[in-house]
């Protein structure tokens, strides 16, 4: 999938799995040292987070950590890598001034996706922001 358009389709797939990154984020550190989630997570740096964790006292071992805290730390680690994958094929085949307004679609998803799935309730205010920030996402990305 290589044709002019196609990095339109990239992006918006980046933006979907940086909105799950958050999704998935969310719900795996609940009741975790989110710097000890962010270890779990963030496999590229992990010697990093290693020794930040332990100079900051936070360390605890993450194999006590639940079943569910694994699971959706995991889940929130593929959905990130996932997002990369896509946002770099998209920014090879398409111009990053408008690769980079589509992925930060995932605004727009993430809002979205914690109404669905986490029960957060936007007000009226905040969904006219959220359809402005969509409006603008086309804007940039449909321009001359």
């Amino acid at each position: 999938m290589t044709t002019p358009a196609s990095w339109f389709y990239w992006a918006l797939l980046s933006a979907a799995f940086a909105a799950l990154t958050a999704i998935f984020g969310k719900i795996g550190i609940r009741g975790v040292d989110s710097d000890l989630a962010t270890l779990v997570r963030t496999a590229i740096i992990i010697v990093v987070l290693s020794a930040f964790v332990w100079y900051a006292g936070k360390w605890s071992n993450p194999f006590k950590l639940s079943p569910k805290t694994w699971l959706f730390l995991g889940l929130s680690g593929l959905a990130t890598g996932a997002s990369w994958v896509c946002y770099f094929r998209a920014l090879q085949i398409g111009d990053a001034s408008k690769v980079a307004p589509v992925d930060k679609l995932s605004l727009v998803l993430v809002a979205v996706f914690a109404f669905t799935f986490l029960g957060e309730r936007p007000s009226l205010r905040e969904w006219a922001g959220i359809a402005m920030v969509a409006s603008g996402v086309l804007v940039l990305a449909f321009k001359g």
